[in-house]
């Protein structure tokens, strides 16, 4: 785990509420929709794609899914322009089944509290490559938190 600072960073995204075994299609959703759009705007992602867990509710949890963009673009029906805010970030690096992430979540909390800080409460998650063509123990998971 490690303290970094992030610029802000503009992004599109869409946003729900929903259960914890209904992420799947959600991102799948999400990501599709996302991408076509930045295609019909001629840009492409500036980055991996991103999730913000505003809340812990694994049976209600509001989530947004989408992409950094390269500037900002005009949101459109469910996308949503927005941006990743600046600031300092505590992250860890999960290598593994999307389902085995609580430990990097575990120790990325542990670590903020021995620098004696405190996260704003909304978790990151960037996907560094394709769970269709990754094996699940190779997939590569950012866990990102906000720091006050």
């Amino acid at each position: 785990c490690q303290i970094v600072e992030k610029k802000a960073q503009p992004t599109l995204s869409m946003r729900t509420r929903l259960a914890a075994q209904e992420l799947p299609q959600f991102f799948a959703r999400a990501f599709g929709a996302v991408a076509q759009y930045l295609s019909e705007q001629r840009s492409e992602p500036a980055g991996a794609p991103f999730a913000a867990y505003y809340n812990m509710d694994m049976q209600d949890l509001d989530v947004e899914a989408g992409f950094p963009t390269l500037k900002p673009i005009p949101a459109r029906g469910e996308i949503l322009s927005g941006e990743l805010p600046p600031g300092r970030y505590a992250v860890c690096t999960h290598e593994g089944p999307y389902d085995k992430v609580e430990p990097a979540y575990t120790a990325l909390m542990a670590f903020i509290q021995q620098q004696k800080l405190k996260a704003t409460g909304v978790a990151y998650e960037v996907y560094y490559n394709d769970p269709a063509t990754t094996p699940p123990e190779q997939l590569i998971t950012q866990v990102m938190f906000p720091l006050k």
